[in-house]
């Protein structure tokens, strides 16, 4: 069984804020009975797609999953997501955010992606499948490697855009669509109307077709992770049909990301109310059934991070380990 709950070791600037006099009995005894994990932070889409059985190419290839599941056709061609985004100048950097674009119309990025394609020609031409789901083809492989938005959100741009062989060539594209898509007559509509303006495009997640490998596992997840994971070959189950844990044995793969609106912007009251839910809705049963984990165990990772947590069924009696205090776990 496998938990992926992003954000769950947050921003030490939020924890601060949010961890005193916060109470979490459930997830301070699976801390205190667990094995620490740590791995390389590899985002959400990343872990959903490899415990869906897909398998990494240079990049992890969500683009032509997704892609089909937009209802385009599989073939040999490499595809590469080239997303609307929106860049915000902070003070001392330009970041990328989480603006979803969910008011964006199928016109207005027909429109804008008609723009790309007479400007740059055939090779820097998106297919606008989905208003917010942006597709480039590409004969070969291109030689860089690029960033999920799930690692993406918040972070600078010069840290985060494609690295590689070839990445400058692709930088340079970028930094000019930007500066097309600054005065182009569908942003300038959608300011002012109040709406956020696209003013970049975000490259990620290519690969060619290859059907997963079928897991036979159980999927369980809300929202955007439902919608990649059915993308990936894996029908997802309501989380509401998994709790309280009252069937004995469970496994499967629960995407539990409601920490991730807070920690994006930074709320830290916000971020503490979704975890003391977590706790009081998943932490805690889990916390109180370890005996009848499966014989494999059970893990709990934030992709976003990197770290986590492994338990197995003789952790139940381990009764001598107190819980532990959750500042010095999640800082």
């Amino acid at each position: 069984m496998l938990w992926l709950v992003p954000h769950l070791f947050a921003d030490p600037r939020l924890l601060e804020a949010a961890l005193p006099g916060l109470h979490l009995p459930g997830l301070a005894t699976l801390f205190a009975r667990g094995r620490p994990l740590h791995d390389a932070p590899i985002g959400t889409e990343a872990a959903l797609a490899r415990a869906c059985g897909i398998v990494c190419q240079r990049d992890w290839p969500v683009a032509p999953h997704t892609r089909l599941a937009d209802g385009g056709m599989p073939d040999e061609h490499v595809w590469l997501r080239a997303d609307p985004a929106h860049f915000a100048l902070l003070r001392d950097r330009v970041v990328y955010t989480n603006v979803g674009f969910d008011d964006l119309s199928a016109d207005e990025a027909a429109s804008l992606t008609a723009s790309l394609a007479a400007h740059f020609g055939e090779a820097f031409a998106p297919q606008a499948l989905h208003p917010q789901r942006w597709y480039l083809r590409f004969t070969l492989p291109p030689q860089f490697i690029t960033t999920p938005p799930s690692l993406a959100y918040g972070r600078a741009l010069d840290r985060i855009l494609p690295a590689g062989d070839g990445a400058a060539q692709w930088r340079a594209q970028l930094n000019e669509a930007q500066m097309l898509l600054h005065t182009h007559p569908v942003n300038q509509a959608r300011e002012a109307r109040g709406a956020w303006p696209v003013n970049g495009i975000w490259l990620w997640g290519g690969g060619r077709y290859v059907p997963a490998a079928p897991t036979g596992q159980p999927v369980f997840a809300a929202g955007g992770a439902a919608e990649l994971a059915r993308a990936f070959g894996c029908p997802p189950l309501a989380l509401s049909a998994a709790r309280p844990f009252r069937g004995g044995a469970m496994s499967g793969l629960f995407v539990l990301d409601t920490l991730e609106t807070a920690a994006l912007q930074h709320d830290a009251l916000g971020w503490r109310e979704a975890l003391r839910e977590l706790d009081t809705a998943w932490f805690a049963p889990l916390a109180g059934t370890l005996g009848r984990l499966e014989a494999a165990g059970f893990s709990m990772v934030d992709p976003i991070a990197g770290r986590g947590l492994h338990l197995q069924r003789r952790d139940a009696w381990k009764f001598w380990r107190r819980p532990v205090k959750l500042a010095s776990v999640l800082g």
